[in-house]
């Protein structure tokens, strides 16, 4: 799911967006969660790609068991893989199941090249081999070992976040947050109980209304919260800044005014580290100077 931390980089990106193109705000706000739901969607269609890994297997062992002339291979194939527990629970995951059901978009057909690549890539490489001759089943290695396969061969698949950015541009930059969501997935899957259910992008109600509220009031208090920008900038104007650090910092100061519950140390370090994402090498020190000052300057603790 999205934590405090995302949903911050989500606000940033909408008040960017509105920026450079003012909408209104209702628009903005639908656009915001739309964007949020996106993520869903890649979640989704990596998993589905975990689990056509596994139908490639079951299409080559029938390929194989289906040949004139048979190996030993052939005869007696290895069924470790396809009996992987994690990947049976990922198959049989209802919830998966569904969703893909209604976006069949999201689905891989076992003969697409960055599928079959990645497979012959799994399949060389020594971490498959010693797993598959290891006569040993058990579900911590089998969770132990999709894990793995999962950081080397998807998570770091560049051909693979290719084929993502050309579906939604905008994956290229969740694809770090849907990692974590799938091994997040994979880590809680226990033996012998089915996973019905996934990650949800908003963990509760209280998370959606954190959103709407930064967005909504950093929207409405745009024009304050830049005159008090202003006034922390020493022998700097305000358009000498660059837009996003500018918007992180209307961002930083909306909810330091809005969010009292929140101790000022926690949100500057969230947007210290935003800015690391979306600014310069040295927006961070730009930005911590700012805020720190504007937390003494209102007593803000």
């Amino acid at each position: 799911m999205l934590g405090r931390r995302q949903i911050r980089e989500k606000v940033v990106e909408s008040l960017y967006a509105y920026y450079q193109n003012p909408i209104r705000f209702e628009v903005v706000e639908k656009n915001m969660f739309s964007e949020i739901n996106k993520i869903y969607n890649l979640y989704i269609y990596t998993l589905n790609f975990m689990v056509g890994l596994k139908s490639l297997t079951e299409d080559q062992i029938e390929i194989g068991k289906n040949k004139y002339i048979k190996t030993t291979e052939n005869e007696n194939p290895n069924q470790k893989l396809v009996r992987n527990q994690i990947l049976i629970q990922l198959e049989d995951n209802e919830e998966r199941r569904s969703f893909s059901s209604k976006h069949k978009d999201l689905l891989w057909d076992s003969n697409d090249p960055i599928l079959v690549k990645t497979f012959q890539r799994i399949k060389a490489g020594k971490r498959y081999q010693d797993y598959m001759e290891d006569s040993e089943i058990s579900f911590e290695d089998d969770q132990k070992f999709i894990g793995k396969l999962f950081l080397r061969y998807v998570a770091e698949n560049s051909d693979l976040h290719d084929r993502f950015e050309e579906k939604e541009m905008s994956w290229a930059d969740d694809l770090h947050i849907s990692n974590s969501m799938i091994q997040k997935t994979i880590g809680f899957m226990k033996q012998d109980e089915p996973s019905h259910t996934l990650i949800k992008m908003l963990k509760d109600d209280e998370d959606e209304e954190f959103a709407r509220k930064l967005l909504r009031s950093s929207l409405n208090n745009w024009e304050d919260s830049e005159k008090k920008l202003q006034e922390r900038l020493v022998n700097w104007e305000l358009d000498r800044i660059s837009l996003l650090d500018r918007i992180v910092l209307i961002a930083a100061i909306t909810e330091l005014d809005n969010f009292p519950l929140t101790a000022s140390r926690i949100i500057i370090n969230e947007y210290i580290d935003i800015s690391k994402v979306y600014g310069t090498e040295k927006s961070n020190v730009f930005i911590n100077g700012v805020l720190d000052k504007y937390t003494k300057d209102t007593n803000r603790v």
